[in-house]
């Protein structure tokens, strides 16, 4: 059996689906490929899905749907032993029709996701195929399949998710990092708990978890998610649930609705890129859950290599623009990695020092709030920037001055992501998705759209100046000069 397609997508996981539905979008066929006899919708695993992310969704297709079917939480609630530390209102920036998270139990997002590839007909699905070779020649990659299909592309994306390790291996890509040894036992249940539906709570040293913590996420339907660390050699077979959960709610009916048990790991592949096959979500990067900053990297990870596979497939971009690839989301990886190894750090201390350390700090954020902002429960998922990017035209009006604090954006500039405000009639993002965009209030030789009083105002627009956005909704170059702007789109492109 042979298959032939544009694009393999490797993995029918929300990152695999996201990135056929983006290349559909575009108009690039692929096929999805996945080991797995069926969809499997047990628990809620990646629930946390960040204000940018349903923005990409929204792109793609479901994003409206996941967003109205998701509990919305603003409020962030963190208690050490008894005490309410501090609560976290998170901000709106920009006039985004999405909150800032919604909290949707994976199982249902890919049923959405799989709902709108049923009526997408350039992307094809099929189940039941483990990928056991892949190999690659300067004019496209043959994938062959335990099942006997194979399939030959023009380029891959492996979304296999974090058992990746023989595809990985056969790619020569390393996959260093460390695991932890706690554990963390995550159980969904179905209660009914009045003024918890829409705040999350973390826990330090409660009293029903001494010495360790637990996080409380509201989901649909009444259903809340709980996760409790536990030590090493924790056994779920003789534990007594129960008594932990009563412990939490209290004499009110419930009702077990999932339960596992998961080791956590910390770790990102040497190489995103190798020729023609990218790796992107869990195949390329694996971190702890608390930040929430997996799945939402993952997707954004789908739509980078998406519309750079879409220039590179029309023949429109330079040789840069898939190796950008790897330069983007490896520096994204690598700081979501110092950002979730940080809480690791805070939350699970591995000598003595950072034990003396998390209970300084706890105990003095119970009386100073001063000391509070060095509590670590988890730097919530945000964008990563590119300016220094390949693809970014640096101005140097507008340096970029890192990573903002905790709850903020960069003012827009080279390399961010620009706000979501209306223009047009429609949204700045989605019609910088539909290809490069140009914005001026100037009159140009070429399509542009122009700068309005609160377009200007939202940005930081000065007289003059002339922006490029890229199909992801980033900022490629600020100019003054419209000479310049044919030099600034063939970087954005790899040339």
């Amino acid at each position: 059996m042979t298959a032939r397609t544009p694009v393999a997508v490797l993995g029918n996981g929300p990152v695999g689906q996201t990135t056929a539905l983006l290349l559909a979008r575009r108009g690039v066929p692929s096929l999805l490929l996945d080991s797995r006899p069926h969809r499997d919708l047990s628990g809620s695993r990646s629930i946390c899905q960040q204000r940018d992310v349903l923005d990409v969704w929204d792109f793609a297709g479901p994003g409206r749907r996941i967003a109205a079917e998701g509990v919305t939480w603003t409020t962030a609630r963190t208690f050490y032993r008894d005490q309410e530390l501090f609560s976290y209102t998170l901000p709106d920036h920009g006039s985004s029709p999405f909150p800032p998270f919604v909290n949707i139990s994976q199982a249902r997002t890919e049923q959405l996701l799989d709902e709108q590839i049923a009526a997408e007909p350039l992307i094809g699905a099929r189940w039941g195929h483990h990928v056991d070779r892949i190999e690659q020649d300067e004019h496209g990659v043959t994938i062959g399949c335990a099942s006997g299909l194979e399939v030959r592309a023009d380029y891959a994306v492996a979304c296999t998710g974090a058992r990746s390790a023989d595809l990985r291996a056969a790619l020569g890509v390393d996959f260093a990092g460390r695991s932890y040894d706690d554990r963390f036992l995550i159980c969904d249940i179905r209660a009914e708990l009045p003024g918890w539906a829409h705040e999350r709570r973390f826990y330090f040293d409660p009293a029903w978890n001494p010495g360790r913590q637990v996080l409380i996420h509201p989901c649909p339907g009444a259903t809340f998610r709980i996760d409790w660390q536990v030590p090493a050699d924790y056994d779920l077979t003789t534990d007594s649930l129960d008594e932990r959960i009563r412990a939490i709610i209290g004499d009110r009916p419930y009702e077990i609705v999932w339960k596992s048990v998961y080791r956590f790991q910390s770790r990102v592949a040497s190489r995103l890129r190798v020729g023609r096959v990218l790796l992107a979500g869990d195949c390329a990067h694996l971190y702890s859950p608390f930040g929430a900053r997996g799945l939402n990297s993952g997707v954004a990870d789908a739509e980078n290599a998406a519309w750079k596979l879409t220039y590179v497939l029309s023949g429109q971009s330079g040789p840069g623009l898939l190796e950008s690839y790897h330069t983007e989301r490896h520096a994204a990886a690598l700081e979501n990695l110092e950002i979730t190894t940080a809480t690791m750090d805070f939350l699970v201390p591995h000598d003595e020092g950072q034990r003396r350390h998390r209970l300084s700090v706890l105990e003095r954020a119970s009386a100073d709030p001063a000391a509070r902002a060095e509590v670590n429960s988890g730097r919530l998922s945000e964008p990563f920037w590119y300016p220094d990017s390949p693809l970014t035209t640096v101005d140097p009006a507008r340096p970029f001055a890192g990573r903002p604090a905790r709850g903020s954006v960069p003012p827009p500039g080279p390399g961010v992501l620009v706000p979501d405000v209306p223009a047009d009639g429609r949204r700045l993002r989605e019609l910088a998705r539909e290809g490069f965009l140009v914005l001026s209030s100037d009159d140009l030789p070429e399509p542009h759209l122009r700068f309005t009083p609160a377009l200007r105002e939202a940005l930081g627009a000065r007289d003059g100046e002339i922006w490029l956005l890229r199909p992801d909704a980033y900022v490629a170059a600020v100019l003054t000069d419209p000479a310049e702007l044919p030099a600034a789109r063939a970087r954005a492109l790899g040339w």
